[in-house]
């Protein structure tokens, strides 16, 4: 990376599940980070359902959530894929996050990827997912695309990630979404 500072990541998993497989990707995303880049993992456990009632003032887990959005560089969605699509603890996060004042995702750069165990790789939810971010404003990077299949192939039962195929795809958005970030945002 070319900024004289480093790139924070907020990365977000839409699983809830203890031992969830995106939440793993996101661990292995952590260790795969270009010099330059730190990424953080938020929990959504403790964000209420959406509830426009409850906007002023939000909640204080949604408060958190919408400033750690604000103070990061770029946000990366780790989605599993539930009745081909988003799950709703993600789609809960987003609607939280899209609200009035100060919307964090606005204009806010992002990438996506997940894992599933099935054969598709979260490929639905994530072009539902694309679609529900820049009906916000985020800025959704276009490629490379980290669809990971057959999770119980590519993690260990400690729930590493051992395919070298599936970390080199990782290795490669963290290194796209950290020139992403510099492209739409020039050194300050």
């Amino acid at each position: 990376m070319h900024m004289d500072r480093t790139i924070k990541i907020l990365g977000v998993s839409g699983s809830l599940r203890q031992k969830s497989y995106n939440t793993a990707l996101l661990r292995a995303a952590a260790e795969l980070l270009p010099a330059g880049i730190s990424l953080e993992i938020f929990d959504l456990a403790p964000l209420p359902m959406y509830n426009p009632d409850q906007e002023k003032p939000f909640p204080d887990s949604v408060a958190e959530f919408r400033r750690q959005i604000a103070e990061s560089d770029a946000v990366l969605f780790a989605t599993p894929e539930y009745n081909s699509s988003v799950s709703s603890s993600l789609k809960n996060a987003i609607d939280w996050a899209s609200r009035p004042p100060n919307k964090p995702l606005d204009r806010k750069p992002v990438a996506l990827i997940g894992v599933t165990t099935g054969n598709f790789g979260t490929v639905r939810a994530q072009l539902q997912l694309r679609q529900i971010l820049t009906h916000v404003g985020a800025i959704v990077l276009a490629k490379p695309e980290v669809l990971v299949a057959r999770a119980e192939q590519v993690f260990d039962v400690e729930g590493r990630l051992v395919d070298e195929a599936a970390r080199g795809f990782l290795r490669d958005l963290l290194i796209a979404l950290g020139k992403w970030v510099e492209t739409l945002s020039p050194e300050e």
